[in-house]
């Protein structure tokens, strides 16, 4: 199981960036997805999450109406899309996958996600 996050860089306050994460070695049909953060001094935050099979979606309060998570199943990269970015938004941000799906209608906890990409960095500027 490989997981690869990209697509971070340097942008202005409320500009956007997407955030890819290629996996390999298990069907984002069966396994699910989540985005996570951390920022310098801080813990690791759950962002975002996507089911496996059904697609169902979570996004925690500070980036809801902001970010969308989705799922290319055929060429199996799971998107963050980051609209509206602000300076709080700047971490470090990891993808990871959780062989047992997700939990529904909460925020996504680093230990339940038993595999991980390296992190791609995301500044936003003031």
């Amino acid at each position: 199981v490989q997981l690869q996050a990209s697509g971070g860089g340097l942008v202005q306050s409320g500009g956007s960036l997407r955030l890819s994460c290629a996996v390999s070695g298990f069907s984002l049909e069966s396994y699910g997805v989540g985005w996570f953060r951390q920022a310098p001094g801080k813990g690791r935050e759950g962002v975002s999450c996507i089911s496996s099979a059904d697609r169902i979606s979570h996004y925690a309060d500070s980036v809801k109406g902001r970010f969308t998570i989705s799922k290319d199943t055929a060429n199996n990269i799971v998107y963050l899309q980051m609209d509206r970015l602000r300076p709080e938004d700047t971490a470090v941000y990891y993808c990871a996958a959780n062989p047992y799906g997700t939990a529904y209608g909460r925020d996504p906890l680093p230990s339940e996600y038993d595999y991980w990409g390296q992190g791609t960095q995301v500044t936003v500027s003031s």
